[in-house]
């Protein structure tokens, strides 16, 4: 039997030690990758189920927290394991991109508070120090990507900040729609980081036509809603008698 240090062997020891990260890394992408395949399994459910109903609800709170698993793991792998940099601003755009569509319809306002600021601030901080530190190493990814997520995000940000200034009476049931295109946008990001890298030789198309089909599929949610609810008004209002 080999040397050991207290009663364990020293082979695992030195798997557990702190300067060997070995064993830690690989846990938190296990459990990275784990949480990412059954948010996408929940949110695809999310999108088949009635909108609006318990199953919508009590999965729909699943997969924020399997997101915020995500997130964590992300920053993880980013801060701690220095991996790809780039996970770093797809990992925000998701994670701010689901907080924010829960807070909409969480809220159904556009009042400020202050939590919401703060999470929009440290997004755009997250963002700008993104790009800093792209310009630094120079444009290593394929531009169409970087510009296209950090835009994403700093469009979303910039909405959520400005919003603010819509007057109440105008804001009505735009939270309706905003928990649509967000909540999809924060699916399609998991799934664009997901197809991404499951198929990198196909990149930067595995990368973006994930994003572009969010895009026309929260759209086309937005469209047939909004023509329901103008249907269903039309249907409550008292019929015209002569």
């Amino acid at each position: 039997m080999g040397r050991t240090t207290g009663s364990f062997p020293r082979d695992l020891y030195e798997t557990f030690k702190m300067d060997n990260f070995s064993f830690l890394h690989y846990s938190n992408i296990v459990m990275h990758v784990t949480a990412g395949l059954i948010a996408l399994i929940s949110g695809l459910i999310i999108l088949l189920v009635q909108k609006g109903g318990k199953a919508h609800r009590k999965i729909g709170r699943t997969f924020l927290v399997l997101l915020a698993i995500v997130v964590i793991t992300g920053l993880f792998g980013v801060l701690i394991f220095g991996r790809n940099t780039f996970l770093l601003v797809i990992t925000v755009s998701s994670g701010y991109t689901g907080y924010s569509g829960f807070r909409a319809v969480r809220t159904k306002s556009n009042k400020p508070k202050s939590i919401d600021i703060f999470a929009a601030l440290l997004g755009l901080v997250s963002a700008l120090y993104f790009l800093y530190y792209i310009k630094s190493i120079g444009m290593i990814w394929s531009p169409i990507i970087i510009y296209a997520t950090v835009g994403f995000l700093f469009l979303v940000i910039a909405y959520d900040l400005l919003r603010y200034l819509i007057p109440e009476k105008k804001y009505k049931n735009l939270w309706f729609y905003e928990h649509i295109y967000k909540m999809i946008g924060a699916f399609t990001a998991l799934l664009a980081a997901a197809v991404g890298t499951m198929f990198p030789d196909y990149k930067p198309y595995s990368q973006f036509l994930p994003s572009v089909f969010g895009t026309f599929l929260a759209m086309g949610f937005i469209v047939y809603f909004y023509r329901k609810r103008k249907h269903l008004k039309k249907e409550w209002l008292p019929s015209k008698k002569s």
